[in-house]
């Protein structure tokens, strides 16, 4: 699963994706605006996109690094203008150990930044 919106990305959708009975291990990333950047000050940010590509290119993100690690991945990001704390990304990722549910996050992350 994967999804790029202007709305309030949803944790708990992201795990349900991930969601598996056979599954022992579950590994989440929750990306949030920080107030600095470097050493600037920081309000908001504004995240812009080409929304097909990008679309494109997050399934493949995700599809390769699943496939990489055996987990079952999700991952969502907010477009548009986002102020401090608010949520940008999430990456949720399950395995049956949790090493790869690690790994499948983590890769994914780095991936997507």
């Amino acid at each position: 699963m994967t999804t790029i919106t202007l709305e309030p990305l949803n944790v708990q959708e992201l795990l349900a994706a991930v969601a598996n009975p056979a599954h022992g291990g579950e590994a989440l990333f929750i990306g949030k605006v920080r107030n600095r950047h470097a050493r600037r000050a920081v309000s908001a940010v504004t995240y812009e996109a080409f929304l097909p590509l990008a679309q494109k290119i997050l399934d493949e993100i995700v599809h390769e690094t699943a496939r990489r690690h055996k987990a079952m991945v999700a991952a969502a990001h907010r477009l548009g203008h986002l102020k401090v704390g608010e949520i940008s990304v999430i990456v949720a990722a399950s395995s049956e150990h949790r090493a790869q549910a690690f790994a499948a996050c983590r890769e994914t992350i780095a991936e997507i930044k």
